[in-house]
């Protein structure tokens, strides 16, 4: 008994330490002070305890040490799964996702963590219209970076999967048409006739795509594609975009989908 209460002392100066350090911005030691204080919870058998100060730890190196503050909130993850916690473990994949993304570069391991997050969100069955915009998220984060990285089909069917779930939601419905819009640029990479026929799919599935400004863009992005007239293109994404600002996304696929009208080669086009 003794024993446990010099480690929980022990425990209270290592987080009183941390938050000095961090009042200090010492970040590095900041995070080093919090893991200590997170494997003597452990000791403890005090597992909430012990994720918590993982979890502050990885906020502090966050600041200083990327790779490090994914070591620390990796450690908590663990935790958390092992108690079942997953919508918390969830939370933590994103902010690592997020470091993969802003810190370190590394897309292929930001999709993976997205990936898992919306795997743990999928099985929480609590609160189903937030676990369904969380996962929602998440898979279209995945999708984005497929797309971006040519893994072309991959977000197609995520595109797809997310249109579907949205357009029979009375509040999410109106997104809809963004997703099938996104799905059809990533067939259209592919194959001008692939991008046809998903067209008159979505069509079908949710007439009110139809008349969206999404849908007519694409019509007429067909149209010039298949007459192979780049001004025609152009033009129609010009005029798309001096209402609705096209993102980085947008255009580096529409840019994808030009470059195999002017006949620049296809080193871009899988």
């Amino acid at each position: 008994f003794r024993g446990n209460t010099r480690v929980e002392e022990a425990c209270e100066m290592y987080t009183r330490a941390a938050n000095m350090f961090k009042i200090a911005k010492n970040w590095s030691a900041a995070g080093n002070a919090f893991c200590q204080a997170a494997k003597l919870h452990m000791q403890l058998q005090s597992k909430h305890d012990s994720a918590t100060s993982f979890v502050d730890a990885g906020n502090a190196y966050k600041k200083a040490d990327p790779q490090e503050a994914i070591n620390c909130l990796n450690a908590a993850i663990d935790i958390y799964t092992d108690m079942g916690r997953f919508t918390i473990a969830a939370k933590h994949h994103i902010t690592i996702a997020e470091i993969y993304e802003a810190e370190l570069v590394d897309i292929e391991k930001a999709i993976a963590h997205y990936e898992q997050a919306a795997d743990y969100y999928k099985g929480e069955e609590s609160n189903r219209q937030v676990v369904f915009i969380k996962t929602n998220k998440c898979l279209l984060k995945v999708a984005a970076y497929a797309a971006q990285l040519e893994q072309y089909q991959k977000a197609i069917e995520i595109y797809e999967q997310v249109g579907t779930n949205t357009m029979d939601n009375p509040l999410l419905k109106y997104s809809a048409k963004e997703y099938f819009f996104k799905a059809a640029l990533c067939h259209f990479i592919v194959d001008e006739l692939n991008a046809k026929l998903a067209l008159e799919k979505y069509e079908e599935m949710f007439p009110a795509f139809t008349d969206s400004r999404e849908c007519k863009l694409l019509k007429k992005l067909l149209e010039a594609h298949e007459e192979q007239n780049s001004e025609a293109y152009t033009e129609a994404v010009k005029e798309f975009d001096s209402i609705s600002r096209l993102d980085q996304w947008l255009t580096t696929m529409l840019l994808r989908i030009k470059k195999s009208i002017q006949g620049e080669g296809d080193g871009d086009l899988k």
